[in-house]
């Protein structure tokens, strides 16, 4: 891995996460960006790309973040099959608190704790698809290595955006962890093309 590779690595992902946050963001609101002239979407479709490409460098970071993690814990736990199973373990862990939590945090009386389930579903869905496609072009270890990533790191970068009353809504949830989750994908299956050799267990 060489300064090229990562440099393309850091625009290309900065690059993916901006245009996937902003793209999200206008479709999601397409009256306020239409409804006031080209001006105003001009400067709207700005401030969604500069907020999607900070949210997009916090995904970097994660992934980073996750690579020494994966290191450290292969290295604690001597054992490739323990460790998945710690994951394994930590991905329901996750998945109980984000439908759970997110329900006593901030349902209403007219709500149901089904409504609060959808969202993380749907993101535990999505991460298995990405987790095979990585299997896929790597070996059948890096499956629950890349669920993990994709489903608990994540939900870690996603968690500003989970607690903040105002932003606890269906539309802003979206327009947050859009650009996580493409800058992840993007991540996570790009590394062992730009290194050459399939991740095996750490990526």
């Amino acid at each position: 891995m060489n300064t090229r590779k990562l440099v393309y690595l850091f625009f290309s992902t900065l690059l993916i996460g901006s245009a996937s946050g902003a793209i999200v963001g206008v479709l999601l609101d397409v009256e306020t960006y239409f409804s006031g002239g080209i001006l105003n979407f001009f400067f709207g479709l700005l401030w969604m790309l500069g907020m999607s490409a900070a949210i997009s460098l916090v995904a970097q970071m994660g992934y980073f973040a996750y690579l020494t993690l994966q290191r450290f814990a292969l290295g604690l736990f001597k054992s490739v099959k323990l460790w998945n199973r710690v994951q394994i373990v930590l991905i329901l862990f996750v998945l109980f608190d984000l439908i759970y939590l997110r329900y006593v945090s901030f349902a209403s009386e007219e709500e149901t704790l089904l409504g609060y389930t959808v969202m993380p579903v749907l993101l535990l869905v999505y991460s298995a698809v990405v987790a095979y496609q990585k299997q896929r072009e790597t070996n059948r270890e890096t499956f629950f290595p890349a669920m993990f990533f994709m489903f608990v790191v994540t939900t870690i970068e996603w968690v500003p955006a989970l607690t903040v009353d105002i932003v606890n809504d269906t539309k802003w949830l979206w327009i947050y962890v859009t650009p996580l989750l493409a800058a992840n994908t993007w991540q996570l299956l790009i590394l062992h093309r730009l290194t050459g050799v399939p991740q095996n267990n750490n990526s």
